[in-house]
């Protein structure tokens, strides 16, 4: 049992007290919450599939990480959804990548994932993102995850899709939600704390440089390794070679998403292919793919299974066939206020 249940059992705090007591109160418990990483790491089982160590965190992560977001949540028979979190996990796939925003009208994509995880959370490496910059309300949506996650503490919180050098500067102030998430894992709440991004490479790099985040998620929109001029220098920049070298020179485990997108505007490649692509990528730990079906799942673990690298030749190759879509300029997640995972 997770060392943080157990505190929260013995010191008689429901998880609603222990999340308000958060914020701007050191409290005499924060040492005990200090899991050693052997510890946080000793029951995820990958049951052969490949990993890769998550940066500095000292976690292995398969090398692919189940996405719930809007793919997952458009699943409209509730049995099917939770048969397909159940394969995922009996069969290695045990990094599971949500966040409280994420959802397709009635379907929530925590409440679904704390259906399982009541009963096996200790197997799951459960990550989970907050919007916005105003802590208190950021504390108000950890809370409410937790609840519907049916846990005390999730493996890691991650500050979801900052867009602007501005986004970055509030991140950052006093106070403010970096505080919240760097108390929040010095209680237990979190054993880690990380960034996400879709949009610009720039706030990316700086979000990396500037604070102690321990990992980085971002959009591998494949705008990297082409020298082309662009009328829009703020979404069309090298996320492959200006982000991600920036983050791994300060050890932050690379994660990226939205590695089939390109399939939207060029319909003959190969999502197998794509996503072998990515994880070819020097410097990447894991890939979050979404998750539609249990069919799309399996095609995923045997592929994962069978995993070889690119080598050069084929890397390029990718890439020139990638052209069309470094010209396309209207993809719905590259918009300045799309919303990752949520459906109307």
């Amino acid at each position: 049992m997770p060392l943080k249940r157990a505190t929260l059992k013995n010191t008689n705090l429901s998880r609603r007290e222990f999340v308000k007591g958060t914020v701007g109160t050191a409290t005499a418990l924060a040492a005990h919450h200090q899991l050693p990483l052997a510890s946080q790491n000793s029951s995820f089982d990958a049951k052969g599939l490949p990993t890769r160590v998550l940066g500095n965190t000292g976690v292995k992560l398969p090398l692919i990480g189940l996405g719930t977001g809007s793919r997952f949540c458009s699943i409209a028979d509730e049995d099917q959804a939770l048969e397909i979190l159940t394969h995922a996990l009996n069969q290695g796939l045990y990094y599971w990548d949500t966040a409280h925003s994420y959802r397709n009208g009635n379907v929530i994509s925590e409440e679904r994932l704390g259906k399982i995880a009541k009963e096996r959370r200790s197997e799951i490496f459960l990550a989970t993102k907050v919007d916005g910059y105003n802590p208190e309300e950021v504390k108000k949506q950890i809370e409410v995850s937790l609840q519907r996650l049916q846990t005390d503490y999730v493996d890691l919180i991650q500050a979801h899709s900052l867009k602007s050098l501005e986004d970055v500067d509030a991140l950052g102030k006093k106070g403010g939600v970096l505080d919240l998430l760097r108390q929040m894992r010095e209680e237990g709440i979190t054993h880690h704390i990380g960034f996400t991004g879709h949009t610009s490479a720039r706030v990316m790099q700086n979000t990396a440089e500037q604070y102690d985040f321990e990992t980085m998620l971002i959009a591998l929109n494949h705008f990297g390794g082409f020298d082309r001029p662009v009328p829009t220098p703020e979404n069309r920049q090298p996320f492959e070679q200006q982000s991600v070298p920036a983050a791994a020179k300060k050890g932050l485990g690379v994660i990226v998403m939205k590695v089939i997108r390109p399939r939207e505007t060029v319909p003959n490649l190969d999502a197998a292919e794509l996503i072998r692509y990515a994880l070819s990528l020097k410097n990447v730990t894991s890939a979050v793919i979404g998750i539609e079906s249990l069919k799309l799942l399996k095609q995923n673990l045997r592929h994962l299974k069978h995993f070889q690298p690119m080598n050069a030749l084929e890397l390029q190759k990718i890439r020139t066939s990638l052209r069309p879509f470094l010209n396309h300029d209207n993809l719905d997640w590259m918009d300045p206020d799309y919303k990752d995972g949520l459906w109307s």
